[in-house]
């Protein structure tokens, strides 16, 4: 396996914000997804097609009001979700695109190639979940700090267990056509990806503005659709 797009992270203040946002803004709902005990957080799921038993897929992702997150005292969540100015405009503008995750076979070495550059991904956590298909494992990077890095241009690693979540998954008809990344340490985002043998990833060249995701979706329901990711 090579490293590549595992899923885009679209985080929303509730997850019943997030579905709807979701029916709006690409047409369809999103299937189920599951709850993340460790973090206290709670997800719904969208296959993005591709062809192959491990497709990308988009996860809407909420903090669950109804629980307290397992992980030690102190630890931040993933995703920034702990973040009061991310809270803040989610309450404001709604769900929106916030990050993406890379899948890579061997997570520990990609977190000691980063290392070698001086770019601390985050300790690995053990993270699972059930499913109507049995329990979804992996392993994940995430800082104590609950940070993404880079402004969420640099993505979180994931190395899965024996089963991915889309195998089971319905096809949506959505393809993800291209994900472009932003950031005005361009030198150094493409260093990062180079460490992790991401370098395929297309990183906008010259750019001064706010650092953020372009996620270009091709949809049934709605056509072409471009998702930004906010500064």
């Amino acid at each position: 396996m090579t490293p590549r797009i595992d899923h885009l992270v679209v985080a929303a203040r509730t997850i019943e914000d997030g579905v709807s946002w979701c029916e709006a803004a690409l047409g369809m709902p999103p299937g189920p997804g599951g709850e993340h005990p460790l973090f206290g957080t709670h997800n719904r799921l969208l296959k993005l097609d591709d062809g192959s038993d491990k497709a990308p897929y988009l996860e809407i992702i909420a903090i669950d009001p109804k629980a307290t997150p397992t992980r030690a005292s102190g630890l931040r969540r993933w995703f920034d979700l702990d973040d009061p100015a991310l809270q803040t405009r989610l309450a404001h503008d709604g769900p929106q695109l916030v990050h993406w995750v890379a899948s890579v076979p061997d997570i520990d070495a990609s977190l000691v190639a980063l290392q070698a550059i001086g770019i601390q991904r985050g300790p690995v956590v053990s993270a699972s979940r059930q499913t109507a298909h049995g329990l979804l494992k992996w392993r994940i990077s995430v800082r104590d700090d609950g940070q993404r890095l880079f402004n969420g241009v640099l993505p979180t690693l994931i190395q899965w267990g024996s089963a991915h979540p889309t195998q089971h998954m319905p096809p949506s008809g959505i393809t993800l056509r291209q994900l472009r990344l932003r950031h005005a340490g361009a030198a150094g985002l493409r260093a990062a990806l180079q460490a992790l043998g991401l370098e395929g990833m297309s990183v906008m060249e010259g750019h001064e503005g706010p650092a953020g995701l372009t996620a270009e979706l091709d949809t049934p329901a709605c056509g072409r659709l471009t998702l930004m990711s906010p500064p």
